[in-house]
């Protein structure tokens, strides 16, 4: 079954929801392990030997596979299934959000000190007019005032999407990068950190939890996303400040923080807003600040046959501007920021929950060139890909 939430904004799931919920995330372990391998076999049985034969030289990118897989019945279910699934991992726990809804609203009141709204901010028509990830809805959907029901449903369609591979708070991203950092640079000691992007704040708070004093800032575009983030910090006993605010504008001073972090935020941005978030890091970091982003790996680091399989979400999860991140020359988004070209770097690290404290640490003190295979995907063992610069 997957895991329930925890905290004052809980769900109370009746048995029959549970035991939904359990199936929607059987039958993703399936489509994501299953049929992958089938997928996969379907390509390397027939396909490949078939475009070999054609071109006399195996595929060398992603779209080529992908066009000779389309017509594939194989492809058509796994497609066809792996979409279904998506779809019911929402609403799997949209009855009981809907039932609490206006309880959720009074409990997340409670955190108004620390949830800071913007009346004036537009919120970009990519996540208004679009249901990314296949979520109803997407982020911003409100129906009265103070509704977190986006954040609830943010949640506790992620603990059934994710099958339990990143930890009990779904947190372990946060916490792998965290702890590596921590252990790659021991002498860093940052003071103040900002979370872009950060929805209901899962990959925030392991940040205080490998330094205790940091103080936290997290923004997010969407204000259910910012009260509900806010009011469950709040109930674990931790202090983080949400703002309603876009990492293309950030409303702060320059040279703010030590720490600029995101995780899987980019790849949701137009080529244009992740130019203009990067060069807004550059400019809120203090000197000799850290910023980094996780995302998963460039196709540049990747076979064929991953490009065509991570990049599946581009056609039909509902995500436009995924591939276009993915082809991006990551360097070179970065030093035209402004960050020193030495100052780049790319790390690949061992997931906390899955391959356990020690893989982390002997890999934060490797200098070992990683590849990007097998990077952020929920099966065979999680490694995540990372990007960033000193300043």
């Amino acid at each position: 079954m997957p895991r329930q939430v925890d905290h004052a904004l809980a769900v109370h799931f009746s048995r029959d929801e549970a035991a939904r919920q359990g199936f929607v995330t059987g039958t993703r372990r399936f489509v994501l392990n299953d049929l992958a391998r089938h997928l996969r076999a379907t390509y390397d049985k027939k396909i490949k030997p078939s475009l070999k034969r054609a071109k006399g030289a195996e595929p060398k990118d992603g779209p080529t596979i992908h066009k000779a897989m389309k017509p594939e019945t194989m492809f058509k279910f796994y497609s066809t299934l792996r979409s279904s699934a998506q779809e019911m991992v929402w609403r799997s726990v949209l009855p009981g959000i809907e039932r609490e809804a206006d309880d959720m609203a009074r409990k997340a009141d409670t955190a108004a000190d620390v949830t800071h709204l913007d009346p004036n901010l537009t919120i970009p028509r990519s996540i208004t007019e679009l249901d990314v990830h296949l979520m109803p809805g997407a982020y911003a959907a409100e129906t009265f005032k103070g509704d977190v029901s986006q954040g609830a449903l943010y949640e506790n369609g992620l603990a059934v999407f994710l099958m339990g591979y990143l930890g009990p708070d779904c947190d372990d991203t946060g916490r792998s990068v965290s702890r590596y950092l921590q252990a790659r640079f021991p002498d860093f000691k940052p003071k103040r950190m900002l979370d872009i992007g950060c929805t209901i704040g899962f990959n925030t708070l392991p940040w205080q939890e490998t330094w205790p004093e940091l103080e936290i800032d997290a923004i997010d575009p969407c204000p259910p996303n910012v009260r509900y983030g806010a009011a469950r910090t709040k109930s674990k006993g931790k202090s983080v400040r949400f703002h309603q605010m876009i990492g293309e504008d950030l409303k702060f001073p320059d040279s703010s923080f030590d720490i600029v972090w995101s995780a899987m935020v980019l790849h949701e941005l137009t080529a244009k807003g992740v130019a203009q978030c990067i060069k807004e890091c550059y400019r809120v970091l203090k000197p000799g600040g850290l910023m980094i982003h996780m995302e998963l790996p460039p196709n540049v680091m990747v076979g064929p046959y991953e490009q065509f399989y991570l990049d599946w979400d581009a056609y039909y999860n509902k995500e436009p501007w995924y591939k276009k991140f993915r082809d991006t020359d990551l360097k070179t988004l970065v030093t035209d920021a402004g960050f020193a070209t030495k100052k780049y770097f790319q790390y690949v690290m061992p997931s906390w929950h899955n391959h356990g404290a020690d893989a982390v640490l002997a890999s934060a003190t490797s200098e070992a060139n990683h590849k990007g295979d097998n990077v952020g995907r929920l099966a065979d063992g999680i490694r995540w890909f990372t990007f960033g610069a000193w300043k």
